[in-house]
C-alpha cells in the first residue's frame, strides 16, 4: 500500500520521520538489496548512493524481516551513521530530505513462545475485542483525555482512597474488554513457580503452606506493588510474548493509566513513602481495581521471583510471593536472616522494586509466624482470636438476627459471612462444622424488618 504522506520534520526530532518511512517502506515488500532500494528510492525521491548503504546496512543487521518491529527498524535506520550524515549533508545544502510516498505494510506476528492467539496488527487486535478502530484508539487513549479530562463522563476509571491504597477502578465496558484480555491474551502466559496470589489452583493457603512447621519465617512486603509495574514493562513482557510492537503498545496503553493531578492532592497527608508512591501514580502503571494488573504484575515480576527463588536456595530456605507478600523460610538464626533480608532488599531494588521496611517479619518457632493473615507454626490456619470474634458475631446474630450484626452494612451480609466462615474453616473441619451451626440458626430466625436486614432463606 503506497500513501502520500510528505510534510518537513518535527522540530527537534531530526531525520526520525524519514527514518520512519524508510523503515516502513523496507518491510512493506521482499526482503532483499533491490527491493529495499527501490522502496526507499520512493521515499526519499530519489535512487541516492547513501540509500543503498543504508540498506546494505539493514540487511546486515536484520538477516531475516523483522515484521513484527517497526519501530525497532526506524530506530536503527535513524541512528545510522551513513543515515545521519546524508540527512546532515542534504540540510546543509538546504535540500532537506522529506517523505514524498510511504510504501507500508501490516506488521505480523513471528514467534509465539506460549500458545497465546494470533494478533498481527492493530485491526485484527479490534477485530479480537470486537471494537472499531476508532473505540480502540479511544480505549487505549492514546490522547491522555483519561488523565486531563475534567468531565467525569470522559474518564475511563474512577477513584476512591481506601486508606492508604488507590482504587483505581475501570468503567465497565472497559473492565469488560481487560476481562477479555484476561482470559485470552494473558492467560496462556505461565507464571513462577513461586506465585500464588491471583493464579488458578493457588491461594494464600498454598502460599503459606510452603512455610508451614519451619524454624524461621521471614515476611517482606513491598511498596506499591502494582504501581511500580510500569508501562515499559508490560511492552516488554508482551513483545517477549510475540505480539509485534503496535500491538503491543495499545495491549499496554488498554492495561495501564495516569492517575489525573486531582486525585493525587486528595492523597491522605499520612501516606507512607508519599513522594514515591505519588510519582508512581503520575506515570503509566497498573491500576489496583483493574482485572488485569493482578496477573500483568505476576508476569513482569517473573524475574523478580527467578532471582529471590535463586537466593533463598543460596540460603537453604523456601521462597514464595501473595502479590506484594514475600515469604521466605527455613533453618535461618537470627544473623542470617537479618543477611537474607539485606540481600532480598538489594535484589528488590535491582529490579526496580522498594522494600517497606517497617512491615519486614523475622519469626521464630517461639513466636507467632503469621503469613497472608494466616498462622504458619503447623499447619496453615487463621489466628485464634480471628475464629473467636466470627464465632461470637455468629452467636449473637442467632439471637438478635444477622441485620442486627450488620454494622458495616455490606450489601449481601450472608454471603460475606459465608465466605468469612469458609475461610476460617478451610481445612479445620470442626471450626468450620461449629461456625456453620450458628450461620444456620442465624439465617433461620425471622427477619424484624430492620435496616439491611437480610432476606430469609425459605
Amino acid at each position: 500500500m503506497l500513501s502520500g504522506v510528505g510534510g518537513e520534520e518535527p522540530p527537534g526530532r531530526p531525520g526520525e520521520r524519514v527514518a520512519a518511512a524508510l523503515a516502513d517502506a523496507f518491510l512493506a515488500g521482499d526482503w532483499g538489496r533491490d527491493g529495499l532500494l527501490g522502496r526507499g528510492a520512493l521515499v526519499v525521491g530519489v535512487r541516492a548512493r547513501w540509500l543503498r548503504r543504508v540498506a546494505a546496512e539493514v540487511l546486515g543487521a536484520y538477516p531475516r524481516v523483522p515484521a513484527d518491529r517497526p519501530r525497532e527498524l526506524a530506530g536503527f535506520v535513524a541512528a545510522s551513521p551513513v543515515y545521519r550524515a546524508a540527512w546532515h549533508s542534504a540540510r546543509r545544502r538546504g535540500r532537506r530530505l522529506r517523505v514524498r510516498a510511504r510504501p507500508v505494510t501490516a506488521t505480523r506476528t513471528v514467534r509465539r513462545p506460549w500458545p497465546t492467539p494470533v494478533v498481527d496488527d492493530l485491526a485484527a487486535l479490534a477485530a479480537l475485542l470486537g471494537l472499531t478502530p476508532e473505540e480502540l484508539d479511544w480505549y487505549a487513549d492514546r490522547r491522555s483525555i483519561n488523565r486531563h479530562a475534567r468531565d467525569e463522563r470522559l474518564r475511563h476509571y474512577r477513584y476512591t482512597w481506601l486508606g492508604g491504597r488507590l482504587i483505581e477502578a475501570p468503567k465497565p465496558r472497559l473492565r469488560a474488554l481487560q476481562r477479555r484480555l484476561l482470559a485470552e491474551v494473558l492467560g496462556p502466559v505461565p507464571v513462577h513457580p513461586a506465585v500464588h496470589g491471583f493464579v488458578s489452583g493457588r491461594s494464600a493457603h498454598t502460599f503459606a503452606a510452603a512455610h508451614a512447621g519451619r524454624p524461621t519465617v521471614v515476611r517482606v512486603d513491598l511498596v506499591s506493588f502494582f504501581a511500580t509495574v510500569s508501562a515499559p514493562r508490560i511492552f516488554g513482557l508482551l513483545r517477549l510474548a510475540g505480539y509485534p510492537e503496535p500491538v503491543a503498545h495499545t495491549l499496554t496503553a488498554l492495561c495501564v493509566t495516569r492517575t489525573p493531578a486531582g486525585v493525587l492532592r486528595a492523597a491522605p497527608a499520612g501516606l507512607p513513602d508519599r513522594p514515591y508512591r505519588l510519582a508512581l501514580l503520575r506515570g503509566p502503571h497498573l491500576p489496583q481495581g483493574a482485572p488485569t494488573s493482578p496477573a500483568l504484575a505476576n508476569l513482569c515480576g517473573f524475574r523478580l521471583d527467578r532471582r529471590l527463588a535463586g537466593l533463598a536456595a543460596a540460603f537453604g530456605a523456601t521462597y514464595t510471593r501473595y502479590a506484594d507478600d514475600l515469604a521466605f523460610s527455613g533453618d535461618l538464626p537470627p544473623r542470617r536472616a537479618a543477611a537474607l533480608v539485606d540481600r532480598v532488599t538489594a535484589v528488590v531494588a535491582g529490579e526496580g522494586f522498594r522494600v517497606r521496611p517497617d512491615k519486614t517479619r523475622i519469626r521464630g518457632r517461639a513466636d507467632r509466624q503469621l503469613l497472608a493473615g494466616l498462622v504458619v507454626n503447623t499447619a496453615p490456619g487463621v489466628p485464634r482470636d480471628e475464629y473467636d470474634r466470627l464465632r461470637a458475631l455468629l452467636h449473637n446474630a442467632a439471637r438478635t438476627g444477622l441485620a442486627a450484626q450488620n454494622r458495616a452494612g455490606h450489601p449481601d451480609f450472608e454471603a460475606h459471612l459465608a465466605g468469612r466462615i469458609g475461610w476460617v474453616g478451610r481445612d479445620r473441619p470442626a471450626r468450620a462444622a461449629k461456625l456453620r451451626a450458628l450461620f444456620e440458626a442465624a439465617r433461620l430466625r425471622p427477619d424484624d424488618g430492620s435496616p439491611g436486614a437480610h432476606a430469609a432463606a425459605p
